[in-house]
This record gives structure tokens, C-alpha cells and sequence, in this order.
């Protein structure tokens, strides 16, 4: 990888941690100041919207061979984060204040400071052993809390207040189906698309810290 490539990476990684961790921070001096879950989207929901908005970056980097991740799975996820915000949460105001909101935001924001934190360290050649194991098995507890208590519950929560305001008709216009209708089917496709990157990130870890216990034992 050229210099001028490691730099790129390098700042845009170090930029998405720094976003991601003052989403963190915004969401849990709410909690602490309010005592409730309920003032999370207030709180830092259009900086998260604006940074998972800016991280299909990631997807043009695995098309173009920046870096090795290819573009299938930056794309599922990608795809699967932004449109339960745009096309959810940012629509829905009866919806922004429930708990689940909290749950998803506060696991992505956990995760996303140690994925980000994580690329940037790697570019600059100085990543430490433990920021590499919370990177690789944090979100085995990270991903499943913000998958099922948080984005699928939401959606969930939220089928009343499509059925009702009739969101997105406009874009199903002449088709045999609703918005409803589709996000019902991807509640239920949901789980198995989910698992695909769940396992996924399972082969990353073998691969990473596999890794590093043979060089140990060497």
C-alpha cells in the first residue's frame, strides 16, 4: 500500500472513531443527566445518521482494492444499518424515544470506537495486542444486543406507525406490495442475514488471533 493511501486510511479511520466516541459520550452524559434511555436520538442521533451515511466510503474502498474486505459484506451491513435510520428511525418521530434506540446505538457506538480505533492504530503500525482482542471478540456480545433487543425490536415497534402513516407508499407505486409489507419480510429475513456476517466476523477472529497464539507458542 502506497503512503499516500496508509495516510488516507489512516484519517478517515482515526476521523470515524473520534465521531463515534463523541456519539458515545453524548449518549451516555443523556442517560446520566436524565436518568433515562429515552434522549438517545436526541442526543446524537443525526451525527450518527451523518457518520453511517459517510461509511459507505467503506464499501467503495473494498470495491476499488484498498483494502482486502471486498464488497459484499460492507454493503449488507451498510445497507442494513442505514436504511433502519433513514428509512426507520429519521422517519418516525414515535419511535426515536424508545429503549431500543438506546440498546442499538450504544452497541454500534461501542463497537464502531473499536473497529475505527482499531484500523487507524494497524495503518499507523502501532496497534496493541489488547485493542486487536477487543476488536476481534467484543462483538460477540456487541452484535447479537444490538441486533435483537435493538434494530429488529424497533422495526418491530414501528410496523404500527408505518401501516399508519402510509411511509415510503410513493416508492411502491404500481407494485403488489407495501413498505410494510417488505420491511415484514425483512424482520423475518433478518436473522440469517445478520448471521452471514456474524459467522463471518467468527472466521476473522480464528484468522487474527489464531494468529497471534502460534507466533506465542513459537
Amino acid at each position: 500500500m502506497s503512503s499516500l493511501s496508509n495516510l488516507y486510511l489512516c484519517t478517515y479511520n482515526s476521523l470515524h472513531a473520534i465521531g463515534w466516541a463523541i456519539a458515545l459520550s453524548r449518549i451516555l452524559s443523556s442517560f446520566v443527566t436524565t436518568k433515562s434511555v429515552n434522549g438517545a436520538y436526541a442526543s446524537a442521533g443525526e451525527l450518527i445518521c451523518l457518520l453511517q451515511t459517510a461509511a459507505f466510503l467503506e464499501v467503495v474502498h473494498g470495491a476499488i482494492g484498498l483494502v482486502p474486505s471486498g464488497v459484499v459484506n460492507p454493503l449488507m451491513q451498510w445497507g442494513g444499518r442505514t436504511h433502519f435510520l433513514l428509512a426507520v428511525v429519521r422517519q418516525i418521530d414515535e419511535v426515536q424515544e424508545l429503549p431500543s434506540i438506546f440498546i442499538t446505538f450504544v452497541a454500534w457506538s461501542l463497537s464502531e470506537v473499536i473497529r475505527y480505533s482499531h484500523y487507524a492504530l494497524s495503518c499507523m503500525g502501532s496497534c496493541p495486542y489488547w485493542i486487536n482482542y477487543l476488536r476481534y471478540t467484543a462483538f460477540i456480545v456487541l452484535y447479537p444486543i444490538g441486533i435483537a433487543p435493538g434494530e429488529m425490536w424497533l422495526m418491530y415497534q414501528a410496523l404500527p406507525f408505518i401501516k399508519k402513516k402510509h411511509l415510503h407508499e410513493h416508492l411502491f407505486d404500481g407494485l403488489p406490495f407495501s413498505y410494510y409489507n417488505s420491511l415484514m419480510v425483512l424482520l423475518l429475513c433478518y436473522p440469517f442475514l445478520w448471521l452471514k456476517l456474524y459467522l463471518h466476523m467468527f472466521k476473522q477472529r480464528r484468522s487474527k488471533l489464531g494468529k497471534h497464539h502460534e507466533k506465542k507458542k513459537l
